[in-house]
């Protein structure tokens, strides 16, 4: 039987986004059959393969999104969102692979559900491009995403403190205003996907919130002092509002943690 850190590797050195797809959906629910031993015995690559397209730029160098009025805007927000997507399947299982030996097999059951949520997010993102006459890797998109991983690649508590608890908070600040704008623009579909990621970020987060404070616990932590002192000192430009305190306070990411 193969290992849980074998798949999450597996994932990892993956590059062709319908491949990924598969591997991360694979993964998930061999580990919810029972089909992976809870063994890591392997270590994750320092990054993840990355296919051709799209090309990665500096985030200070890609262009300025605008709203979603016009098609050609709401291709470029949706192709946005589908890198911030595909960069979260392996998040997700990087996460497993290089900590899953410090934690319960509860916490993987977690992390391998937001994986599979990833690889369905990324999956509806890109039919959606397709159907508006693009496709995933037709624009460029920003480099910075995976540097929050190699940031705290050897630090649980400061990778849970910034992926889920800052960067995919973020996400529930900003998608509603995004939401809206589609809704606006008679986006009907768009919309939707949309609102089913926003739902299921709001339950990635509170993992993130569960497992910091658990780790917190065990180490004998103050969480909210050592959240924010791990934000300072592993998160670039400091935390930015306005804040969505009501789905941040659904996720337990109270404002005790970033007011």
């Amino acid at each position: 039987m193969s290992s849980v850190a074998n798949a999450c590797r597996h994932v990892l050195l993956t590059a062709d986004p319908a491949a990924k797809i598969m591997a991360a959906r694979r993964a998930a629910r061999e580990w919810r059959l029972g089909r992976l031993e809870s063994r890591f015995d392997c270590s994750m690559p320092d990054a993840p393969a990355r296919p051709d397209q799209p090309v990665l730029l500096p985030p200070g160098h890609m262009p300025k999104r605008k709203g979603a009025g016009s098609q050609r805007n709401r291709v470029n927000m949706l192709h946005a969102l589908a890198h911030i997507e595909f960069a979260a399947i392996d998040l997700a299982f990087d996460l497993i692979g290089r900590f899953g030996e410090q934690f319960p097999c509860e916490f993987t059951d977690d992390w391998m559900r937001v994986g599979a949520d990833e690889a369905m997010h990324f999956a509806l993102l890109a039919r959606r491009l397709e159907q508006l006459g693009s496709y995933y890797g037709a624009l460029p998109a920003h480099a910075g995403l995976w540097e929050a991983a190699e940031k705290t690649k050897d630090d649980v508590l400061a990778r849970l403190a910034i992926v889920p608890m800052v960067l995919e908070a973020r996400g529930l600040d900003v998608t509603p205003a995004t939401i809206d704008n589609f809704t606006k623009a008679n986006d009907s579909r768009s919309a939707k996907i949309l609102q089913r990621i926003y739902m299921d970020e709001i339950r990635h987060v509170s993992y993130g919130t569960k497992w910091f404070e658990s780790a917190c616990r065990g180490k004998d932590l103050l969480t909210h002092e050592t959240w924010k002192s791990l934000v300072q000192s592993h998160f670039r430009g400091g935390l930015k509002g306005p804040f969505n305190d009501s789905a941040r306070s659904r996720a337990g990411l109270t404002t005790d943690y970033y007011a």
